[in-house]
């Protein structure tokens, strides 16, 4: 049971860097500045930020209107399904 511990500890720290990524990304592309390469924002969704990355997505209406970066997402969302179904099947 500790390693569900663990497991939610993660998650949680990977989604709120995902959160402050796209975060500050949107901030730099208001003011023109240097921005947060596109594949580290996917990088972080598939290491299990991604809902991170949705809530951003959505909350700051950033990267909505690439249909490439949002499809990439989605598979980033059903690789992080995949994987937690995994891990579940695998400790219970």
């Amino acid at each position: 049971m500790d390693n569900i511990k663990y497991i939610l500890i993660y998650l949680g720290f990977i989604n709120i860097v995902s959160f402050v990524l796209f975060f500050i990304d949107k901030e730099k592309a208001k003011k023109e500045r240097w921005r947060i390469q596109e594949k580290t924002l996917h990088t972080t969704s598939f290491l299990g930020g991604v809902f991170g990355s949705i809530a951003a997505m959505i909350l700051f209406h950033h990267k909505t209107r690439k249909p490439i970066f949002v499809a990439i997402t989605g598979l980033a969302l059903l690789f992080n399904i995949f994987v937690a179904y995994q891990i579940y099947v695998n400790l219970f």
